[in-house]
């Protein structure tokens, strides 16, 4: 009898079993909330970020009455009176390697040292004319660690639109599809490739540089151009997509 007593007693009973299901479904709950919680301070993040970057831009414009980046090294120096190392040629738009290829980052540096050291944006940087990344200092990074890029372009153009070059800011690199979408979402039209926010193309023109820092994931694509209008493929969960705001 007590043989069978200690058998009967080696398992879990049914009320044991769901109270632990029950646990571990307040663990997963919790789990995916605290995702989502993450995942909303990120696509906050973003947003409240190019909002920053448009203000700075423009505030720096109202102030010298010249564009940061393409004001010349000697003149935002002596204007804002702080050392300066980058600048432009001050031809009235901040150039990038699409339009002007000996510049290639020499221009979106500057732009990132001239708002910076005049104020406008927090940080300090160098100025230098080399590619930035995420630890040398030339260019501000976003929430995934990500060089930040301002520039002008005509590659995001309407369809069937005149192909005007416009100033653009590249969100960066390394934002999960799903979240570069709710990012559409929250401050566009969700649609990837209209309105003021738009996916990157995957293989960058644009700042291509070694890093490719103005396209996104080259295995997987992150919109799906198929349906019309495209749509961000989020099946795809590709972790490395990347964003365009048109100013």
């Amino acid at each position: 009898r007590r043989q069978k007593m200690k058998q009967r007693q080696s398992g879990f009973t049914l009320v044991e079993i769901a109270i632990v299901l029950i646990i571990i479904g307040l663990l997963l709950g919790g789990i995916i909330q605290g995702q989502q919680l993450i995942n909303s301070a990120r696509v906050k993040n973003l947003a409240e970020t190019n909002s920053g970057v448009q203000a700075a831009y423009f505030g720096f414009i109202d102030r010298y009455r010249q564009i940061p980046g393409d004001m010349a090294q000697a003149m935002a120096q002596a204007a804002i009176g702080v050392t300066i190392v980058g600048g432009g040629d001050g031809n009235g738009r901040l150039d990038n390697d699409a339009l002007v290829p000996a510049a290639v980052f020499t221009e979106n540096n500057a732009a990132w040292e001239h708002m910076s050291k005049a104020g406008f944006i927090q940080g300090s940087y160098a100025g230098a004319a080399t590619e930035p990344n995420f630890s040398n200092n030339l260019s501000p990074v976003n929430a995934f660690n990500n060089p930040m890029l301002m520039g002008i372009t005509d590659e995001y153009a309407d369809a069937g639109a005149a192909a005007v070059p416009r100033l653009h800011l590249v969100i960066g690199r390394g934002i999960p599809v799903a979240i570069l979408r709710e990012l559409d979402v929250k401050v566009d039209d969700g649609v990837p490739d209209t309105g003021v926010l738009r996916a990157t193309l995957q293989t960058a023109v644009t700042f291509a540089g070694t890093n490719s820092w103005g396209g996104s994931d080259a295995g997987v694509a992150c919109v799906n151009a198929t349906p019309t209008p495209s749509i961000y493929d989020v099946a795809s969960n590709s972790p490395d997509c990347n964003g365009v705001f048109i100013f």
